[in-house]
């Protein structure tokens, strides 16, 4: 079975930095966009297995980003959690509304963030087989 390959939009590199420490040591392919527009180029390139998004972002921010990916066919269907440090309420509220399938805070949680990684490609990967045995 391959790695998972996991796109991280973020233009803080020393946040980048620790997600993809964590993330590689898990076993996991990472790669990065440095803000929302590229995140979008990438991602639509690439067909990830899961989106990390920072939501404060030049250029392009992570919530029209979250938009543009989830609306567009052919990247909707991979899992996008924001990772952010916006998170209050009302933030995790607009996230979800843009189409965000979960909400990571930062600082990152190192003890249970690879969890939320696995758990959230679980979830795509059983989505995706459900998708495949229906349209059989």
């Amino acid at each position: 079975m391959s790695k998972a390959r996991i796109l991280i939009v973020e233009d803080n590199m020393d946040n980048y930095e620790l997600v993809r420490f964590v993330l590689e040591r898990a076993g996991y392919d990472v790669f990065l966009a440095v803000n929302g527009r590229d995140g979008v180029d990438a991602a639509r390139a690439q067909k990830p297995d899961l989106i990390l998004m920072d939501l404060g972002m030049p250029e392009m921010d992570g919530w029209i980003a979250t938009e543009k990916l989830k609306t567009d066919d052919v990247t909707k269907s991979i899992p996008l959690f924001a990772l952010t440090a916006h998170t209050l309420p009302h933030d995790r509220k607009k996230a979800i509304k843009a189409g965000c399938d979960g909400f990571v805070p930062k600082p990152i949680h190192m003890k249970n963030f690879v969890d939320v990684v696995e758990q959230a490609l679980l979830v795509a990967d059983v989505k995706k087989n459900s998708e495949l045995d229906s349209n059989q």
